[in-house]
């Protein structure tokens, strides 16, 4: 697909855009690897640093993840919108004694939220392991049939 020409907007903000839709409507579904580079370039006509330009804008909205030497992948948690939904925070009701701010409360908090955070990320390169290797079971599969 070949970004329209009477669009006034850069080629990666509509490669961006284009691959956006597809991630709202289902086409590319959480988790799922998205084209490398190259197959971007191919389907849109566009040059390697804008389909980079394009896959940064989607990052930068949370859309996806990219991991190192595996590709770019969609984020694992997408609502009905096609928005990321981020864990939402729970917190407890607190006493009355316990109005003013305890550091130590606070500071196990943070620790907390970046543990959490360090899992999600592990979790995301898991999952990337998990489809590369899915990958490669289905070409193993497909040699064998032939």
């Amino acid at each position: 697909m070949t970004p329209p020409t009477h669009d006034a907007r850069p080629p990666y903000q509509q490669a961006a855009e284009a691959i956006r839709s597809d991630i709202k409507a289902g086409k590319i579904k959480p988790g799922e690897q998205l084209p490398s580079h190259r197959e971007l370039q191919e389907r849109f006509g566009i040059a390697n640093m804008t389909a980079r330009s394009a896959l940064r804008v989607l990052r930068e909205e949370g859309l996806i993840y990219t991991v190192q030497g595996r590709g770019s992948y969609v984020a694992d948690v997408i609502g009905p919108e096609g928005e990321l939904i981020e864990p939402k925070r729970i917190e407890r009701p607190r006493a009355a004694s316990e109005a003013e701010t305890d550091p130590a409360s606070e500071e196990a908090a943070g620790t907390l939220a970046q543990a959490l955070l360090e899992v999600r990320e592990q979790l995301r390169t898991l999952n990337a392991e998990v489809q590369t290797l899915k990958q490669e079971v289905a070409e193993l599969k497909s040699r064998q049939k032939a």
